[in-house]
């Protein structure tokens, strides 16, 4: 089906596994008793507000559900779900907000 064997598909399977779990325990393992120095933790707090946008703004501007087009409810929902996380400072209520938005504007046929 894909070309592979069945022997190369475990083997990077397994490899990729060792390689999750070497990252992991690098930070769990070497530093899991010690406190992290005050840098480190002024730019992890940034982590969130890093990672979510980039994971967000795809599924928003280009959505596979509309073969890549942009969908107006999702940008309504997007938008509004900006207003309520600047407003209240609060990550469930912000989610709550866009995907309760998108969710009517869909169910409205929008």
């Amino acid at each position: 089906m894909t070309g592979w064997d069945t022997a190369t598909i475990w083997m990077v399977i397994v490899l990729l596994g060792i390689g999750t779990l070497a990252i992991r325990w690098s930070f769990l393992g070497l530093l899991g008793n010690r406190e992290l120095p005050d840098w480190a933790l002024r730019h992890l707090r940034y982590t969130a507000v890093a990672i979510l946008p980039a994971l967000i703004t795809p599924r928003v501007l280009w959505p596979e559900a509309t073969g890549g087009e942009i969908d107006p409810a999702r940008i309504a929902a997007a938008l509004l779900a900006l207003a309520v996380g600047y407003v209240s400072r609060n990550a469930l209520a912000t989610i709550a907000a866009g995907l309760g938005a998108l969710l009517l504007l869909q169910a409205a046929g929008l």
